[in-house]
């Protein structure tokens, strides 16, 4: 697998992020503050997430797109658009309730012009362990089974807090 990647672009208030590669809690630090920027912008019209290229996203990164589903449904009133050509990256998007965020297209999106890596942020350990407690906390919430599914592993970062 390669190394997972965040790229974004924007125009006039329209966001696309790509992820590639095999996307893991390594970007944590770095998505959340993109998410946020992109999240304060007074122009934020629309947002679509591209895993067209994405060979895995861990846990971590999933809680991190349910966050930003949730405060976009609740800042704005609509559910992003998630595009992916991959069965199996659908099927782990459908097992973790997403269809009820995101607008789940099993396509390739359109060209989303010219996409720039965003910014790696280092985060120290107590920072990073807080995004992946929180990214989990919201995969808990959206079902019964996703809070079987991770309570064991929130049970062990909250113990080691």
């Amino acid at each position: 697998m390669s190394e997972g990647r965040v790229l974004a672009a924007c125009q006039d208030g329209a966001y696309v992020l790509r992820l590639t590669g095999d996307v893991r809690m390594t970007l944590c630090t770095s998505l959340d503050d993109y998410l946020a920027q992109m999240l304060s912008d007074p122009a934020f019209a629309s947002v679509w997430i591209d895993l067209c290229d994405v060979e895995g996203l861990d846990s971590t990164t999933l809680g991190q797109l349910a966050k930003l589903a949730l405060q976009v449904r609740e800042r704005y009133g609509f559910r992003p658009a998630i595009y992916c050509c991959d069965a199996g990256i659908n099927r782990l998007l459908t097992s973790m309730g997403f269809e009820r965020l995101f607008e789940l297209h099993e396509k390739t999106c359109c060209n989303s012009g010219t996409a720039e890596a965003i910014p790696l942020v280092p985060g120290s350990e107590d920072a990073v362990r807080e995004r992946v407690i929180e990214a989990h906390r919201v995969l808990m919430g959206l079902s019964d089974e996703n809070a079987d599914r991770f309570r064991d592993l929130m049970d062990a970062l909250e113990s080691s807090a």
